[in-house]
């Protein structure tokens, strides 16, 4: 059941006033206010085709053809993004030095656009491309810049914009020609965790340190279906840790939320935000340091 916003922004502020070292966890809820389409509706089912695999992209040129020329058009859709007010209200928890540790499992950057500092890519970042051959790397836009040059039919197509960078459009690709590495004329991928690959032990492990050091759990506009971010609200269960969720509709930690707030996420993480910033300026008054220095103080001592 729903509650108001008001309701689930006091609880909220409770939560983290009980708990004020947060591992936090996104999903691509905290995006669609940016106008960046989700994949799942509120009972986590998959609202069109899920996306493409690893091994298909690696294996088949006119997957690639197919999966390049609509991002083409779709990519627009994550380059022109800003913040929404969830970024926003996120970044200045973090300001206040109430969050340890936040994991995104969001692909777009608008996190560290909003101003959070201490981020884990969980799945990577959309705007780099990467030699899966050499591991030469280049910034999406100049290989999309380049592929609208060899491309200039395609780069004048419309379509509507769909997940990630996605979008609807269905037509002969066979004639779209892709961007092969400059180095070696390896295959180009996007810096992202595909379904099938594996998430790199570094971030992992990033991540683990985080929860480590971690008061309490809260899932930010997220399923969890995907296990890789699942399995973090299950090791925080086994750690006997509160983990509370903010979405619109179920998750599948639901059987293990010790609080769950389903309700619009913008302006309830405002209304928390609202009502913990008096008490937060109020302590950094009193004689204790400020957030940007308790949060510096945490950065020193290797908390991330």
């Amino acid at each position: 059941m729903q509650k108001s916003v008001a309701q689930a922004g006091a609880e909220l502020a409770r939560f983290i006033e009980q708990h004020p070292k947060l591992w936090v966890i996104t999903g691509a809820g905290v995006s669609t206010d940016s106008g960046i389409p989700d994949y799942r509706d509120a009972n986590g089912q998959w609202k069109r085709s899920p996306p493409v695999q690893h091994g298909e992209f690696m294996a088949s040129q006119q997957v690639r053809k197919r999966y390049w020329a609509r991002a083409l058009i779709g990519f627009k859709a994550l380059r022109e993004a800003q913040p929404s007010g969830a970024h926003k209200a996120l970044a200045a928890l973090e300001a206040m030095g109430v969050i340890e540790l936040l994991v995104t499992q969001n692909v777009d950057r608008l996190h560290q656009r909003a101003g959070s500092r201490r981020v884990v890519d969980l799945h990577g970042r959309a705007d780099l491309v990467k030699c899966m051959s050499c591991d030469y790397q280049m910034m999406r836009h100049a290989m999309h810049s380049e592929m609208a040059r060899m491309n200039p039919a395609f780069a004048m197509m419309e379509a509507t914009h769909a997940p990630d960078g996605d979008a609807d459009l269905e037509a002969d690709f066979s004639a779209f020609r892709v961007f092969d590495c400059p180095r070696c004329g390896g295959i180009f991928k996007p810096d992202v965790v595909y379904y099938g690959d594996v998430v790199p032990p570094q971030r992992r492990v990033a991540a683990e340190a985080g929860l480590k050091n971690a008061q309490a759990v809260l899932a930010v506009g997220t399923s969890l279906m995907v296990f890789s971010g699942y399995r973090f609200c299950r090791e925080a269960h086994a750690m006997g840790l509160p983990i509370g969720s903010l979405s619109l509709g179920v998750t599948r930690a639901d059987a293990l939320l010790t609080h769950q707030w389903r309700a619009p996420l913008t302006p309830v993480l405002t209304h928390a935000v609202e009502q913990l910033a008096p008490r937060h300026r109020a302590l950094d008054t009193h004689g204790l340091p400020s957030s940007q220095n308790r949060q510096g103080a945490s950065r020193s001592s290797g908390s991330a």
